[in-house]
């Protein structure tokens, strides 16, 4: 099984291929950003299945999917990532997307997701649409946009707004913005009461 995967995280890179290189019929192909991995799907696909980073460079998102669907000559791609609404990966498996992998999917379960999805099948976990959407009817989820849930969401992991602007490929004044106004919207005096105030709601 002929596998890409593209993501600008070197970590997440290495720890992906440890576990498929484990499996005997797994080839892995490697790009870091959209532009290396549609090079490859030009000149060595096509792939049995594609995983593209949601946030890396050069994906500009859903058209990023699109592009690599007619790149890898209508074979398998999917989705990765750690920051995706549910909304949108909806929205990734309607226009034809063969999955979406959250990150923090279990290796086992990555395993059978990949070969479900190279075998032409589409993949989901259910246990994200269903925590998501518990998490858009949280009551302090409705005082917040999507976008500031995901800036509230990486104030709770502890992420710097550089990396936080990095995940969510926007500008870090954008994120400064986002933060100045969650802050308010959640009667917080600052980013660390916000993150505070989350995890004791229970929204994350």
């Amino acid at each position: 099984m002929k596998l890409l995967l593209a993501d600008d995280h070197e970590l997440v890179r290495d720890t992906i291929c440890a576990f498929l290189q484990n499996e005997k019929d797994m080839s892995v192909s490697v790009a870091a950003n959209f532009p290396e991995a549609a090079d490859q799907m030009s000149s060595a696909g096509p792939f049995d299945l594609v995983l593209l980073d949601y946030t890396m460079p050069g994906m500009d998102g859903l058209d990023g999917l699109k592009r690599a669907m007619a790149l890898n000559f209508k074979s398998p791609v999917a989705i990765i990532s750690g920051t995706i609404d549910r909304a949108t990966a909806e929205e990734a498996l309607a226009i034809g997307a063969a999955g979406f992998l959250p990150k923090t999917i279990a290796a086992k379960s990555m395993i059978h997701a990949i070969r479900f999805m190279a075998a032409g099948e589409q993949y989901a976990p259910i246990q994200f649409l269903t925590e998501a959407e518990e998490q858009t009817a949280h009551p302090l989820a409705q005082k917040l946009t999507e976008r500031e849930l995901q800036v509230l969401h990486g104030l709770v992991k502890g992420q710097s707004n550089k990396e936080i602007a990095r995940d969510l490929s926007l500008q870090e004044v954008t994120i400064k913005l986002h933060v100045k106004t969650l802050c308010r919207k959640l009667e917080a005096k600052n980013r660390t009461q916000a993150a505070i105030i989350a995890k004791e709601e229970g929204l994350f």
